[in-house]
């Protein structure tokens, strides 16, 4: 693992997501999707699990419960090329838990560590485990460190932790990441407890400030949504994180560089649709943002949309940028009624 990761995210954090989020950051290690166990072992292997070879470092997350499938799975996973192979026990949703994995493993750690064990025998790249820090009316001191234990006993050195609760009755998937609070202390605790573990914290991190106020008491620290929402803030995470001597990469570059993917995945086959929608919140903040996100989302849904619909959200907000510029030079009377009088 690595200091700085975006984690996985259902019906986010696909390959076209990735992509984009290794044009703005070489180092931070991408998540896929949870993908479960009968899906890798039973469905489209290629369509769930491929992706470019330039996305490395890359992890496949899982989702099971049953260590023989789990082990399967994680090989197939490790075939594909993933660098790291990672088991969810937090995901709070009705069909997760109808399923038996995710979040409500929380409560079966026996059988958590059974299933690390099962991986970590069938493949050679690290095994972890992403975990809430308990569920419902569970301890959260003793819920965590007991499967933490357990899973470190069945060779698991590496743990990603997201620092609430989930309550599985009561709150919706949604509320899930938002009502339980935070508990960022009792994972610095597990940190200080548990020096020989690397200790990824996970849950309501906002930017790159925040992200390295927690590195100074864990190993290392999970963006979500964040990284979603506002992706140009990646650009900033090789320099500001990694300590590398290179620019930030802003969004302007950003979008060149994904231009031969986005050209390469419509010749394979993608909707422009289904790879834009992760770059809507690339300008985040900036002027044209708006005129951006209503380009791509109204145009990029026409059958046979291409590349010419993301150069003209772009060429929307150069304009934009352009004018908020102009306006700035504009110091003298005469020149700020020049446009009036034009």
């Amino acid at each position: 693992m690595t200091k700085f990761s975006v984690a996985p995210m259902m019906d986010w954090s696909d390959r076209h997501c990735r992509s984009l989020h290794r044009v703005l950051s070489s180092q931070t290690l991408l998540y896929s999707e949870m993908v479960t166990t009968g899906a890798v072992l039973n469905g489209d292997r290629e369509r769930l699990l491929g992706y470019t070879s330039d996305q490395h470092p890359v992890a496949l997350q899982l989702g099971g419960s049953e260590p023989a499938d789990l082990a399967a799975a994680a090989r197939i996973g490790e075939d594909y090329g993933y660098d790291e192979i990672n088991l969810n026990v937090g995901c709070p949703s009705d069909r997760v838990q109808s399923g038996r994995f995710g979040a409500c493993l929380m409560r079966e750690p026996d059988l958590v560590a059974e299933c690390m064990a099962a991986m970590g025998a069938a493949v050679k790249v690290p095994v972890t485990v992403k975990c809430r820090i308990g569920v419902d009316d569970q301890d959260p001191e003793e819920a965590l460190f007991t499967l933490v234990d357990k899973c470190a006993a069945a060779g698991v050195t590496s743990f990603v932790v997201h620092a609430r609760k989930a309550w599985l009755q009561g709150l919706s998937p949604k509320e899930n990441r938002d009502v339980p609070p935070l508990d960022y202390p009792l994972v610095y605790r597990l940190k200080r407890e548990r020096p020989n573990l690397f200790i990824a914290i996970n849950g309501g991190v906002p930017d790159v400030d925040a992200a390295l106020e927690h590195l100074q008491h864990v190993d290392s620290v999970m963006l979500g949504r964040a990284a979603y929402h506002e992706a140009g803030l990646l650009g900033e995470v090789d320099r500001r994180v990694f300590g590398l001597d290179v620019p930030d990469v802003t969004a302007f570059e950003a979008v060149e560089r994904y231009r031969p993917y986005i050209a390469q995945a419509l010749t394979d086959g993608w909707r422009l649709a289904g790879i834009t929608r992760h770059m809507l919140g690339l300008f985040h903040g900036l002027p044209g943002a708006r005129a951006w996100r209503r380009i791509l989302t109204v145009e990029g849904v026409a059958d046979g949309a291409g590349l010419e619909v993301v150069d003209k959200a772009l060429a929307a907000v150069r304009r934009a940028v352009d004018e908020r510029e102009s306006r700035a030079l504009e110091t003298t009377p005469e020149s700020a009624i020049a446009p009036a009088a034009s």
